[in-house]
């Protein structure tokens, strides 16, 4: 498992917070294990710490902010997700004003502080918050999430903004590892039309023409531009944009808006004080939505914690999907077991993304899932079956010797869940024969019989 991260040493930033228009020093702090990420507020005399946690969101006006017992920090969501790109897991955030700058506008400035603190290994494990059933929420304003069951964390974000320089876009982190070179440097954007209405009723003091991408959607005559100096006190230049942005802002990245929602998404998902093991896909979500999908997932994952502690038979977890089983990432094809009677009888299920890799090669102008991979779905659905009641002697494998009867009589394209039932024909001490079949919408779509014997690892099977 992996272990927990803190930062080698202190490091500060100065910046202006969007908001409040306030300068505000940030210093990161070593912090112990399980500490978590924790803010304080410098200037308030005996400030207590807030832990960032969604419990203490306060605010999501126009960002993340937290607080408890009167205390606020405002802005978090940037910060947070340096911390959740960087896995950081420990860290103490000391600032002498409410708001966390915003700097550039991105989580970049915040990654290259913590890469100027550099990192440092602790002893305590991480823990992970696994989901291994199938979540699908749609909120008001055509937002849905849609939570995967995955062996690693993966996002996949769509937008779609009714303006032609930004239409509809979207966006897939397949990992962590791509956070820093592809996802933190992407800026936050606004309407020109919505910052100027904001900072006529006295808002978003700190917002300058420089750190955010601003999409022109207002005529910009002579008129209309010195009333922009004026309203901003902006003595840079504000020019018409042939690119739909004001000072034709050039993109980091031709989707640079997509992700940058990634950046803000990680960073509110943080806030459930653990990393995820999950797929998220996510379309036209925003800071309130991503809180309260963290909520439920916190209330999933509570109730499924109490339904165990009451006695009510586990599910196989991902965890113990992976003990069992040796594959990984992009060879793991069960996500979740929904029945399980030992060496008798499962039934698990595969989702099917977009994002699969075989995508890529099999058929990509009219995505189809390999049928030898279904076959191998089924034979790691009958190997979970097989090894579960010795799930915990790490000694135990299974090597299948054959496959029998294998039928193709449907197609499994994106989107589909698979459902995959495997049952005992004859069990022998170390050898057996099962009969698979893979659903979709209960259509038979693959169908097997599959002969596997049972040993050590490494014994000659």
């Amino acid at each position: 498992m992996p272990l927990q991260h803190t930062i080698q040493k202190a490091v500060s930033l100065t910046g202006t917070g969007l908001h409040t228009g306030e300068t505000t020093k940030v210093t990161l702090h070593p912090a112990p294990e399980n500490y978590g990420i924790r803010f304080v507020r410098t200037d308030v005399k005996d400030s207590q710490e807030v832990e960032a946690d969604i419990d203490n969101v306060v605010d999501l006006s126009r960002g993340t902010s937290i607080g408890k017992n009167g205390i606020k920090i405002h802005s978090v969501e940037h910060l947070m997700s340096a911390f959740a790109g960087l896995e950081v897991d420990n860290c103490r955030v000391e600032m002498d004003a409410q708001e966390v700058p915003l700097m550039d506008g991105s989580a970049l400035p915040f990654v290259e502080l913590i890469q100027k603190a550099g990192m440092v290994e602790q002893a305590a494990q991480r823990e992970f918050l696994t989901i291994d059933d199938f979540m699908l929420v749609e909120m008001k304003d055509n937002i849905t999430f849609g939570i995967l069951p995955s062996a690693t964390f993966r996002a996949t974000i769509m937008i779609d903004y009714n303006h032609p320089a930004l239409g509809a876009q979207h966006t897939t982190l397949f990992s962590l590892k791509d956070y820093v070179g592809d996802f933190a440097p992407a800026r936050t954007f606004c309407f020109l039309s919505e910052i100027e209405k904001l900072r006529e009723a006295g808002l978003i003091k700190g917002g300058r023409l420089d750190n955010a991408v601003v999409v022109q959607d207002v005529e910009l005559t002579a008129d209309h531009i010195a009333y922009i100096r004026k309203l901003f006190d902006w003595k840079g230049p504000v020019e018409k944009g042939s690119n739909g942005f004001v000072n034709d802002t050039e993109l980091r990245y031709p989707n640079e808006l997509a992700r940058h929602k990634m950046v803000d998404m990680l960073g509110d998902f943080y806030l459930l004080g653990k990393p995820l093991l999950c797929h998220i896909q996510a379309a036209r979500t925003g800071h309130a939505a991503n809180i309260e999908m963290a909520k439920k997932i916190r209330d999933h994952l509570k109730k499924k914690k109490k339904k165990r502690e009451e006695g009510a038979p586990p599910p196989v977890s991902l965890e113990e999907i992976m003990e069992i089983l040796p594959h990984r990432y992009p060879f793991l094809l069960i996500d979740r077991v929904l029945e399980l009677e030992e060496r008798k009888k499962i039934v698990a299920i595969k989702n099917v993304t977009c994002n699969e890799p075989f995508f890529q090669g099999h058929f990509p102008g009219d995505p189809i899932m390999p049928g030898v991979l279904q076959i191998e779905a089924m034979a790691q659905a009958g190997g979970i079956m097989g090894l579960f009641g010795k799930k915990f002697d790490k000694g135990n494998a299974i090597a299948f010797l054959g496959i029998d009867k294998a039928r193709f009589r449907g197609w499994v394209r994106p989107g589909d869940v698979l459902r995959i039932e495997v049952e005992t024909l004859q069990d022998r001490r170390n050898t057996m024969r099962f009969a698979g079949k893979c659903y979709v919408d209960n259509k038979v779509v693959c169908e097997a019989e599959l002969f596997a014997m049972l040993g050590k690892k490494g014994d000659n099977l």
